[in-house]
C-alpha cells in the first residue's frame, strides 16, 4: 500500500465519521473540530464489509471492550471462535486467564479496554492476511486514540509485530518498553500461548510488573 493509498484511506475513514474537511490553521486543530469516540468509531465500522473476511464465515463484528477512559488497554490478533459468537474480546479460556493477569496486578476486566488487531474472526483461526490488517488497522488506532491508554500490552507475536512493525519474535520483544502513539506499548505472550506453555507465566508476570510500574509512575 502507498503513502497515497493510506491517506486516501484515512480521509474516507474520516469522511465516514462526519468529518467534512481538515485545514492546517491551528485554531481549526486546538478548536476540537474532530472528537472521535468509541461510539462514533464503531457508527462508522458499520456491518463491515471492507475485506473479505465478511464473506468468509464471521458471525458478527468484535468491536472491543471495556472503559472508554481506561489507562491500560490490551490489543490481540483476532476474535476466535467463542469470541465471533459471543461478540466480546477474550471470552474463551485465554479470556479468563487474561482476566487472571489483570487481576494479579490489582485491576478488574471492566476498569481496562481490550481489543484486538483486526475485528472479525479469520477462518479457522488462520492469522489475518496483510490486506486484512491494513484495512482494519485505522479503527484500532481510533480506539487507542480516544481512549488515550497510558500504557498497551500486545498479545502475542502477531499483535506485537503489527503494531510495532517489527519481524522479532516475541521473545526478543518482550521484555522491553516502547513508545506508540502516546502510549507505552509492553508485548508479552499471548494468554492462549500461556495454556500450552504453562512455564512461561513467570515472564507474563515480570511484563505485568512492568505494566503496574509505568501506570504508576504516570500518575
Amino acid at each position: 500500500m502507498t503513502n497515497t493509498d493510506q491517506l486516501s484511506g484515512h480521509l474516507q475513514w474520516f469522511k465516514e465519521l462526519g468529518v467534512t474537511g481538515v485545514s492546517r490553521e491551528p485554531a481549526w486543530r486546538q478548536r476540537g473540530y474532530i472528537t472521535v469516540t468509541l461510539e462514533n468509531i464503531r457508527a462508522g465500522l458499520g456491518d463491515c464489509t471492507r475485506c473479505k473476511l465478511h464473506d468468509l464465515g464471521r458471525k458478527q463484528i468484535v468491536f472491543g471492550a471495556g472503559d472508554e477512559h481506561a489507562h491500560l488497554m490490551f490489543v490481540g490478533e483476532a476474535p476466535g471462535r467463542d469470541e465471533d459468537i459471543k461478540g466480546v474480546p477474550f471470552v474463551g479460556r485465554a479470556g479468563q486467564l487474561l482476566t487472571k493477569i489483570i487481576e494479579s496486578i490489582d485491576l478488574s476486566r471492566e476498569s481496562v479496554y481490550i481489543a484486538n488487531v483486526i475485528k472479525c474472526r479469520p477462518p479457522q483461526n488462520r492469522n489475518p492476511e496483510n490486506d486484512e490488517v491494513e484495512t482494519c488497522q485505522p479503527f484500532l488506532f481510533s480506539q487507542i486514540d480516544a481512549i488515550k491508554p497510558k500504557v498497551i500490552v500486545a498479545l502475542g507475536a502477531f499483535a506485537a509485530q503489527t503494531l510495532l512493525g517489527s519481524t522479532e519474535t516475541i521473545s526478543q520483544l518482550r521484555g522491553k518498553v516502547y513508545e506508540y502513539r502516546g502510549a507505552s506499548l509492553i508485548p508479552t505472550f499471548h494468554p492462549a500461548f500461556l495454556l500450552r506453555s504453562p512455564t512461561r507465566k513467570r515472564d507474563v508476570w515480570e511484563d505485568m510488573k512492568k505494566a503496574r510500574e509505568v501506570l504508576n509512575s504516570s500518575g
